[in-house]
């Protein structure tokens, strides 16, 4: 009979019986080529959004113009909108967009495989991969035209580089990690969270620590532009460490925020959440016996968002997600994957099928849950949904003139903008004044027709709705419109000339809106009167 130290000696020297390099590189191609069919199957299901239409909107104006925006007066994720440039001054839309998301997420498949491998094994890094690319955030990130799946993809390579680094030390291999380390903060506001972990594991491990310093503070400087555009954001939404807003997590929000995390990174919650939290426990445990470095990175990334997200301060317009914590993904996915492994590796010839089931019970929870959380991302709109955006998209394309000024980035925008090539450049920003205010300052006069969409089934409706009332602001005939399904279209007749004269039209079509009670009315009606406040002194 083998007693617990045989059998704890037996799990640590498990490994040696690994994948060759061969196999490895097989089992991950075909991993990457299943999930890059899936994506590829769903790429055109998921409605569009205003988000992807912020992205190729802003992408319609020259490269300098698109870093002024990002940098300058949004803040945000600028290889994110660089990428979206290249893809409308290259002919594309919003589904050469999402092929971009597709594109890196399916990249990240063997990247976190490879991240696997050098925490634990190479099978542990195949399943690791299997796990990762089976949950919701990994398949609906793929097919959604935002940052969140390059975010996955550079910060992945950006610790098997630091890994590499240390473990190897070459100037070479400290470049390329700095310079993945630059990408990733090009990514996204979030990627300071690596930094801040991979600093610390730094300092931690006290290994070739002269080189990995003068590489960190060589980032930190190279990124200037970044930090600028991340002061932007910061400030447009309120967050710091100071002032006023409310905390971000008191050590019990922390804990719940993780515990949701977890969730969107494996099978969901409620009755999935203690089992898999407990398995991933023991894979931790399990790692620990082998590679303590390994768990000290790990530890290092769960530190720095804890303590980040207890001490920053919050404005009441934004909080953090899963989405936020992409770059978590694959150490969640290799603990999940070493517990698995190791009840494979045991003795007895039953524990291999065991594992086999655990791992396809979990893969199959994982995308039950993805159904569960985004039915639109398998199944889309509704029909009528469906024929109601395509018609008003249509309406929009045909009457469009260049200088037309349409508030927001309203998913409708996209389709009457690829229907029809002159659709009007210069939409403004909603929902935030001073960006509101910038944009019509920005635009010569005169101003052209104003255009704005009411949606009745938007999530920020108190009641979603399938259709909506036709209604036009008073006086109703310097107004056309057409409602469409859920959608309100309105167009003012006549161009409105004056800065002034757009923002007024707006408080009074915004007004509308909230008596249909419209989610968004509220907010976009105070942008029009803080900026009317401006305009006026």
């Amino acid at each position: 009979m083998i007693d617990i130290a045989s059998r704890a000696s037996l799990l640590t020297r498990a490994h040696a019986r690994d994948l060759s390099t061969r196999w490895f590189w097989l089992a991950v191609a075909a991993t990457a080529a299943t999930y890059g069919i899936v994506l590829a199957v769903y790429l055109r299901t998921l409605p569009p959004s205003e988000d992807e239409g912020l992205a190729l909107f802003t992408g319609r104006g020259s490269l300098p113009h698109v870093l002024n925006v990002v940098i300058g007066q949004r803040g945000g994720a600028p290889l994110h909108f660089v990428l979206a440039w290249g893809v409308v001054h290259l002919g594309g839309g919003l589904t050469a967009l999402r092929a971009i998301s597709l594109t890196f997420d399916v990249a990240s498949i063997p990247v976190i495989a490879v991240l696997g491998a050098r925490l634990a094994d190479r099978v542990v890094g195949v399943v690791a991969a299997v796990l990762a690319g089976a949950t919701w955030v990994f398949l609906y990130q793929g097919i959604y035209g935002r940052m969140y799946s390059l975010f996955l993809f550079t910060s992945a390579l950006s610790f098997i580089a630091l890994i590499d680094a240390l473990d190897h030390g070459g100037r070479k291999r400290f470049a390329l990690w700095g310079i993945a380390l630059l990408a990733t903060l090009a990514s996204h506001p979030y990627a300071v969270l690596v930094l801040g972990a991979q600093g610390l594991y730094v300092l931690l491990r006290r290994v070739r620590l002269r080189a990995a310093l003068i590489t960190l503070g060589v980032v930190v400087i190279a990124a200037f532009p970044f930090w600028w555009a991340d002061v932007v954001l910061r400030n447009r939404f309120g967050v710091g460490v100071g002032g006023g807003g409310a905390r971000l997590g008191s050590p019990h929000a922390v804990v719940h925020y993780f515990w949701w995390v977890a969730g969107d990174f494996a099978a969901g919650h409620r009755s999935w959440s203690t089992p898999l939290l407990l398995v991933a426990a023991a894979g931790v445990v399990l790692l620990a016996l082998r590679r303590w470095t390994s768990v000290l990175l790990m530890g290092c990334v769960l530190a720095v968002p804890a303590v980040a997200f207890a001490l920053a301060k919050l404005g009441s317009a934004t909080s953090p997600e899963a989405r936020h914590l992409i770059f978590a993904l694959p150490f969640y996915s290799t603990v999940l994957a070493v517990a698995i492994v190791s009840v494979a590796r045991l003795l007895p010839p039953f524990t291999i099928p065991v594992a086999l089931a655990a791992l396809v019970l979990i893969v199959f929870g994982e995308v039950r849950w993805a159904r569960e959380r985004t039915p639109a991302l398998f199944d889309g709109d509704s029909t009528a949904q469906a024929k109601a955006r395509a018609e008003a998209s249509a309406w929009l394309a045909s009457t469009a003139r260049s200088d037309d000024v349409p508030l927001g980035y309203e998913p409708l925008y996209i389709t009457a903008w690829e229907r029809n090539p002159a659709f009007s450049k210069h939409a403004v920003p909603r929902a935030d004044a001073r960006l509101f205010t910038d944009a019509l300052r920005a635009l010569p006069e005169p101003i052209g027709r104003g255009i704005w969409v009411f949606d009745a089934s938007a999530t920020t409706n108190k009641v979603k709705r399938t259709t909506i009332p036709f209604a036009l602001p008073s006086p109703a005939k310097d107004f056309v419109g057409r409602a469409f399904g859920p959608y309100l279209v309105i167009r003012s007749r006549r161009p409105l000339g004056t800065r002034a004269h757009y923002i007024a039209v707006t408080e009074d079509v915004e007004r509308l809106g909230k008596s249909l009670h419209i989610g968004d009315a509220d907010i976009n009606l105070h942008t029009a009167l803080v900026a009317s406040r401006s305009f006026n002194g």
